[in-house]
């Protein structure tokens, strides 16, 4: 593994780790997670990838200098001064959670010219739910919860973001946390490393955005990988996304959370090189 560092279009330094050769693979972690966060997948995909996992910026204890208060706009263009650096001119994109909002806004900013191939892990292409829209968070996160969950955020950061995972629509995850196991307390100390204020401020601009008008233009071999007890997202999100990109493909990963390619790593990488595998149309 090599750990390198490039400097984005406004002078911050952001960090990568390089794996593998072959096809250039781009992996983003979730909010509030690290390049770490796809550590189980790194040696069966770096036989055949050059793999690229950067930090996004607030992230992976890198203290920011240029941009304290980043928002989702700002990671989407980091991404795109990721390829400028390594001269990438097409790449296999996997965004996990908050790594899926980012590719969204990348692609509706930049266009889709600099992917062959795209997989979205357990997201929905908006946070917020209202009248016509149960697709967000937990099917029931309206404006004024929102605004508790950053005013708790505020007060007691990691324990705002553990209940975030734990009270939501997986019981078991409540359950663990209520018992507090020791999965539980290792992402408690992981989270130290994360200095509040720029990951609120992210937090704040993912739950602003809204990506559904941007899925139907999206027209690349897609993966679109869900588990059946998401702590988030009922599987009507799930097919939502599916019925609206033109080469998507959905894969329910059965019993699992947010992160399914976490809970199934074998099944996930078959259907992540099966993917590759197919032509573009």
């Amino acid at each position: 593994m090599q750990h390198d560092t490039f400097y984005a279009d406004d002078g911050e330094q952001l960090h990568v780790h390089l794996n593998g050769d072959g096809t250039p693979l781009l992996l983003l972690h979730g909010w509030t997670a690290s390049h770490t966060a796809w550590a189980p997948l790194i040696e069966p995909l770096s036989q055949q990838h050059r793999l690229l996992r950067p930090d996004a910026r607030g992230h992976g204890g890198h203290p920011l200098m240029a941009t304290p208060t980043p928002d989702v706009k700002r990671l989407a263009r980091d991404v795109v001064n990721l390829l400028d650096h390594y001269e990438l001119e097409r790449v296999v994109a996997v965004g996990h959670s908050m790594g899926a909002l980012t590719l969204w806004q990348c692609l509706r900013d930049f266009g889709g010219d600099r992917f062959s191939h795209l997989v979205f892990i357990d997201q929905s292409p908006k946070l917020m739910t209202d009248a016509t829209w149960q697709g967000g968070i937990y099917g029931d996160f309206d404006q004024a919860r929102a605004q508790r969950l950053v005013e708790d955020l505020q007060a007691d950061f990691t324990e705002a973001v553990l209940r975030l995972v734990a009270f939501g629509l997986n019981d078991k995850a409540q359950a663990s946390y209520l018992r507090n196991s020791s999965g539980w307390r290792m992402v408690r100390e992981s989270l130290k490393d994360i200095d509040p204020a720029p990951a609120i401020a992210i937090w704040q601009s993912l739950v602003a955005a809204d990506y559904r008008n941007a899925l139907p233009s999206i027209n690349v071999p897609t993966l679109l990988a869900y588990g059946t007890a998401s702590n988030f997202y009922t599987e009507a999100t799930a097919r939502f996304v599916a019925d609206n990109m033109p080469q998507a493909r959905l894969s329910f990963y059965e019993g699992a959370d947010h992160g399914p390619h976490l809970a199934q790593p074998e099944r996930f990488v078959s259907e992540l090189t099966a993917l590759i595998d197919r032509p573009q149309v």
